[in-house]
């Protein structure tokens, strides 16, 4: 089978060390199945491990497609099945081992394009708005709010009751799109206040922007914290504002609570159903092309999820 790989004799990180290989297609171990992958979604922190560089890279997505083969133990799933999943290593390639814990059926009607762009994303969007604890009418800033997770936290941020919806990108090019999603306001990260204050944060970008969204609270906010881009918060800055900052993992949750994760999966899926989410795809690129796919979203052009193609 093909697999992209990191070229550890590569110089330096990005996108131009990616290579393709031929493997062996995967065998399914103990709570595991292999799929047939026929669309994985590229994850911002893959894009950054490959960016570090400095040795061998897990490339982990998210993975839609048809089970092939099922592990010792498996249960509620046979060869055949639709799922998709997030598999934390290889699943850029044609064939990606899950933990049947990370798994779950794709709806009939649904396409594998939608699973990818709908059920990783949105579980990180549901999980950190109700990290949150939002309450009706507050006003929600989310960042990235055009990438795979922030377009789809626009969206559920309106539906949920939320009193204003705001959406910080890095391009005034992006504004038209997340105020087609829903957004009553739209920043950029380069402005002097983003509009504050703010009842709560739901920030996918971290590092340097950590900073000017504390800063962006209202007293008494809340901001949760779900990238994996690092940075520093200045205790004073929470300690001014009677605020607080949370960090949220999707990996806990499905890890530590399976039954609230089936239950936002479900949710998901029924939102889904009702037009209320509807993901958005920046572009379906073949895998063999994932290079491209990284500097799209390195070059913060992506409008959606990027999606690529075996």
């Amino acid at each position: 089978m093909l697999r992209m790989r990191h070229d550890i004799g590569g110089a330096g990180g990005g996108p131009g060390v990616l290579v393709a290989e031929h493997v062996d297609r995967p065998v399914a171990g103990p709570g595991e199945v292999v799929v047939r992958s026929e669309a994985i979604g590229v994850t911002l922190p893959t894009v950054r491990k490959v960016r570090e560089g400095g040795g061998s890279v897990a490339f982990g997505g998210e993975v839609a497609g048809a089970v092939v083969a099922t592990g010792a133990g498996v249960t509620g799933f046979a060869v055949g099945d639709r799922v998709t999943g997030l598999c934390f290593a290889d699943a850029y390639a044609e064939y990606a081992a899950l933990n049947t814990a990370m798994a779950s059926h794709v709806p009939a009607g649904a396409s594998a394009v939608d699973a990818v762009a709908l059920v990783r994303s949105g579980l990180v969007a549901r999980g950190a708005y109700e990290a949150a604890r939002v309450e009706p009418g507050e006003s929600v800033l989310i960042t990235a709010a055009a990438g795979g997770v922030g377009t789809l936290a626009v969206q559920y941020a309106r539906a949920a009751g939320a009193g204003r919806v705001v959406a910080a990108v890095s391009s005034a090019a992006k504004a038209g799109f997340v105020r087609g999603l829903g957004a009553d306001r739209v920043v950029l990260y380069e402005d002097a206040d983003w509009g504050a204050p703010y009842d709560v944060i739901l920030d996918g970008v971290g590092g340097e922007l950590l900073a000017p969204a504390v800063r962006a609270l209202a007293t008494g906010g809340r901001i949760v914290a779900f990238s994996s881009g690092g940075g520093t918060v200045e205790a004073y800055e929470l300690l001014v504002r009677g605020a607080s900052m949370i960090g949220f993992q999707m990996r806990a949750i499905a890890t530590g609570k399976p039954e609230l994760y089936d239950r936002w999966r479900r949710e998901l899926w029924q939102l889904h159903a009702a037009g209320t989410l509807r993901p958005a795809v920046h572009e379906l690129i073949p895998l063999a092309e994932a290079a491209r796919a990284h500097a799209a979203i390195e070059d913060r052009r992506n409008l959606g999820k990027v999606v690529l193609v075996p």
